[in-house]
């Protein structure tokens, strides 16, 4: 973390209620609570709904715990950033230290009480997910290399190896192949991001794809990436979570995924401008939308599975 001008004590004590649940990422955990929960009721093994309530509220405690800590070492980039220059850090409503503190405490507690209420299989997966988003890609990843967010994607495609983790005690090859879903989809979903906020990471040195290799090579990206996802995302409804009406969903999503890829890969650099970013703008909306209905339809897969309706048997 490199130094800043915010004075991390200046304004702390205008901080409400709602500065410290923005450093906890709320968005995000959204998408850690719903793709955990996703992977618990996918797995075999029923759990009882205490135990599955109990455990989803820690995993989102230590997916808080990994913004909260993410905050507070970005905060000299928030500041630069126009997207973020107004979070609790950056904005001087919250310190730096205080953030710290928030982070370290609701990591350490969402891991051991998760451990307590379902097994260590999946405490350990939660604190490695922590240590992996906080060390290897917000401290590590993120300032060194383009590939900052491929690799450091993985951080966001942990949670429904926790939830099948709570309900089984272990990992078996349709968590692992929720994560790669996840996975997949990080890159093209960032990439599109960047494409129409580049001047903030210009400006905050961060070595975003858009900025080391440039915007063509950047849409290039976007459609390699989106095919590959979308052989995997089709793929996946032949398999244990899917069925058909999962592969419905695949089918029809990628279908625009892709041809939002190729709208973005055909487009003249000279014209981006001009259309404020139309198709990028577009593209990662729907990525929002793809994501939360994939893991939407193999949760109702897993549903009908439970009467006996569901997958293709």
């Amino acid at each position: 973390m490199t130094d800043t001008s915010i004075d991390n004590h200046a304004y702390e004590n205008e901080a409400q209620f709602g500065d410290y649940f923005a450093l906890l990422k709320p968005r995000v955990m959204s998408l850690v609570v719903f793709t955990a929960f996703v992977g618990l009721l996918a797995a075999p093994v029923p759990v009882h709904p205490f135990i599955g309530f109990v455990s989803i509220l820690f995993i989102a405690i230590g997916g808080g715990a990994s913004g909260a800590l993410n905050m507070w070492w970005d905060a000299d980039i928030d500041a630069v950033m126009k997207r973020t220059r107004n979070r609790p850090i950056p904005a001087g409503r919250v310190s730096g230290d205080t953030a710290l503190a928030i982070g370290v405490a609701l990591a350490a507690f969402g891991v051991i009480f998760l451990g307590l209420a379902s097994n260590w299989v999946a405490a350990g997966l939660l604190a490695f997910t922590i240590f992996f988003y906080v060390v290897i890609y917000s401290i590590w990843l993120k300032r060194w290399t383009p590939q900052n967010i491929v690799i450091g994607g993985a951080a966001g495609a942990f949670p429904p190896m926790i939830g099948w983790a709570v309900a089984t005690g272990g990992i078996a090859p349709e968590s692992i192949l929720m994560f790669t879903l996840i996975f997949m989809w990080t890159p093209p979903h960032f990439w599109a991001l960047a494409l129409f906020m580049r001047s903030d990471y210009d400006d905050a040195g961060v070595p975003m794809l858009t900025v080391t290799h440039g915007r063509r090579a950047t849409r290039n990206h976007i459609l390699g990436y989106t095919i590959l996802l979308a052989a995997l995302a089709i793929g996946t409804g032949f398999t244990s979570v899917g069925g058909p009406v999962y592969l419905a969903v695949a089918v029809v999503l990628n279908a625009l995924f892709l041809k939002g890829a190729v709208d973005i890969w055909r487009r003249d650099e000279d014209m981006s401008e001009a259309d404020n970013f139309a198709a990028e703008r577009k593209f990662f909306k729907l990525s929002l939308l793809y994501l939360f209905a994939h893991f939407g339809a193999i949760l109702v897969e897993a549903g009908l599975t439970r009467f006996g309706l569901g997958g293709w048997a």
